[in-house]
């Protein structure tokens, strides 16, 4: 993990992750990498590096599409140099129960309003972190299933395979295995943590449910606007957030290290 304190900082970030990557020369190792628009550059620069990276706090669809492209150009460019491109691996790491934690409040304002407006809302009550990782798929297939990543692809490229994360589920009303059951598909990943790990043993359905119901989850994220709700900015504020959650934990971390290095 880059230090989150250099999450709008291009320069810093991908210095940070050179020497993360030489000094841990493991070629599996991914490096974590905030998905803010100064990120961006950091994640085309470490791709034509050849250095794989987890693409971090990452919420919003435009911003998707950005961090594709970006590890897409990424390879364009060592390709153009005639390097390998087997060896590159990357994801892009979606926090999904964040997005419902933050608008669910939001929607049951509007539902005890009452009308037509309420209706809606109810409607839409913790669906919009599962409408947005299925468009987000729909994406993934439009830009690594097209021509121009088929040149890349038959110089041995993969693809950025999208990952869910941030899939335990919060509110206590929904299912356990809310942000597992219902995407399942080819080329993803989704990172459990133990809690639910357990949960989907015990009574998880699998089949591949990523695909279905992909209109309504694009008439889910339009019918935010009749609401006033803007889910970009939401995510934005999201992004935000995130960056000061991850410093914390870094400190302290940080600061448990040094303190037992002192002590030993």
């Amino acid at each position: 993990e880059v230090n989150p304190h250099l999450a709008h900082n291009t320069r810093g970030t991908i210095e940070e992750a050179r020497r993360l990557w030489k000094a841990l020369d493991r070629p599996n190792v991914f490096i974590k990498v905030p998905a803010t628009l100064e990120g961006l550059e950091s994640i085309r620069q470490l791709t034509s590096e050849g250095i794989n990276v987890n693409v971090t706090l990452l919420f919003g669809l435009p911003r998707y599409r950005m961090v594709a492209e970006a590890y897409i150009a990424g390879l364009e460019e060592r390709a153009a140099r005639g390097e390998p491109l087997e060896s590159v691996s990357s994801v892009a790491s979606f926090f999904l129960s964040r997005i419902d934690v933050l608008l669910d409040p939001m929607l049951e304002q509007i539902m005890e309003q009452g009308g037509a407006r309420a209706e809606i809302a109810g409607r839409l009550r913790g669906q919009v972190a599962i409408a947005c990782a299925k468009i987000a798929y729909q994406i993934y297939h439009e830009l690594f299933q097209n021509e121009r990543f088929g040149r890349l692809e038959a110089k041995g490229a993969r693809t950025q395979r999208v990952l869910w994360a941030s899939t335990s589920t919060k509110n206590p009303l929904y299912s356990d295995i809310k942000y597992v059951e219902a995407l399942i598909g080819p080329e993803t990943v989704n990172t459990l943590p133990l809690e639910t790990l357990n949960a989907y043993r015990d009574h998880g359905d699998p089949a591949p449910r990523l695909e279905e119901d992909v209109e309504l989850s694009q008439e889910v994220l339009s019918s935010l606007a009749k609401l006033n709700i803007d889910i970009d900015k939401a995510t934005r504020q999201l992004e935000d957030e995130g960056v000061e959650k991850f410093n914390k934990p870094y400190d302290s971390l940080m600061q448990t290290l040094r303190n037992k290095r002192s002590a030993s």
